[in-house]
């Protein structure tokens, strides 16, 4: 798949998730609406800020304990409890606020479905309609009480949390990145009698280790988006037959039919079944290489930036706080990699609200 395709393939996509998402920030909640989302963007960026001095504390911290400076010590371990305590409050109040959002959107978009689904006899003409199409189209309407019950309360949940979590990313990214570049220092090498500097070296090694790792990433994981789609799609139809043998259970044991339903419904299990194995398998190649990613990950900096350390260039405190600046700008670049997985699922819901629409 060529670049130009995946970004027609994302435009796509953002396309389909503000359609499903305008209509509940233009309801008549859209006032309480845009007031929970911007006391959400608002703390996002108060957690930032206090990781922003944390950084900053790590220099006083160590250097305290490399000098064994027993006043500083405690004074900065004062700090630092003052840091923590806004740091919980701020966190703690993200949440809260994060979940009630998620809550009444998450209301507000059911109660539109069930009202749309349930007047004009749409339920009637959609049955009808998936009764006499091919069921090998997967973009045929189906189970639509999986996408008001199940699917609305994944987009929802997952729509906020990775929308605030890529923000917290780039935030973070663009608070930090400075830091490290003052903090990294030069990376001098001769090539053929030249003598070449790379200033903000611990950037650039930052920009290289996670451009690798996105990259890597897609390439493991691209197809999972394609295989939750389905899953969810067979889990529904799996259940929905479950639930028509309740509904008509009465018809089916006077035909004596109990047989040939238990083989529908093990037929429809072996999809689901078979579709699970493919999907654990592609997780299970992603997992091996993200849990590696991030294991490197935590002593990369370290190495890197250990020769400067043993020079005398830098003291112990100025070590950790490029390791923790570092770390920062890692996870900030890295949002791709960790979220990849819940990406793909994000988007076969999109994709099932989509066709719902």
């Amino acid at each position: 798949m060529t670049l130009q395709t995946r970004l027609a393939s994302f435009k796509i996509h953002a396309r389909k998730v503000l359609a499903l998402s305008l209509p509940y920030f233009r309801s008549e909640e859209k006032r309480k609406a845009l007031g929970l989302l911007t006391a959400i963007v608002a703390l996002n960026l108060g957690m930032v800020y206090i990781l922003v001095l944390l950084n900053d504390w790590n220099r006083g911290f160590y250097d305290s304990l490399q000098n064994k400076d027993q006043p500083a010590f405690w004074q900065e371990l004062g700090r630092f409890g003052w840091l923590a305590a806004s740091f919980i409050a701020v966190a703690v109040y993200k949440f809260y606020l994060t979940q009630s959002l998620e809550i009444r959107w998450r209301r507000w978009m059911t109660n539109d479905y069930l009202r749309r689904w349930l007047s004009g006899h749409a339920f009637y003409h959609m049955e009808l309609t998936r009764s006499g199409a091919n069921p090998s189209q997967t973009s045929t309407p189906d189970n639509p009480d999986q996408r008001i019950q199940e699917d609305v309360n994944q987009f929802t949940t997952d729509t906020i949390s990775l929308s605030m979590g890529l923000l917290n990313a780039v935030v973070t990214l663009v608070s930090f990145v400075g830091i490290l570049w003052s903090l990294s220092g030069s990376f001098g090498f001769d090539v053929g009698g030249q003598h070449h500097t790379i200033p903000g070296f611990m950037v650039w090694m930052a920009l290289l280790y996670c451009a690798l790792g996105s990259l890597i990433t897609h390439w493991i994981g691209h197809p999972l988006v394609k295989l939750n789609f389905k899953q969810q799609r067979l889990e529904a139809d799996f259940r929905h037959h479950m639930v028509r043998v309740r509904e008509y259970s009465e018809s089916i044991a006077l035909d004596r039919g109990g047989q040939v339903e238990q083989t529908l419904l093990e037929s429809r299990f072996a999809a689901v079944l078979t579709n699970t194995w493919r999907l654990l398998g592609k997780q299970k190649n992603l997992l091996w290489f993200t849990t590696g990613f991030s294991q490197v990950a935590s002593v990369f900096p370290l190495v890197v930036a250990a020769p400067r350390f043993f020079a005398g260039a830098i003291q112990l405190g100025d070590l950790m706080q490029v390791a923790s600046a570092f770390g920062r700008v890692q996870e900030s670049l890295s949002w791709f990699v960790d979220n990849y997985d819940r990406l793909a699922s994000w988007s076969a819901t999109a994709d099932r609200l989509t066709s719902f629409e």
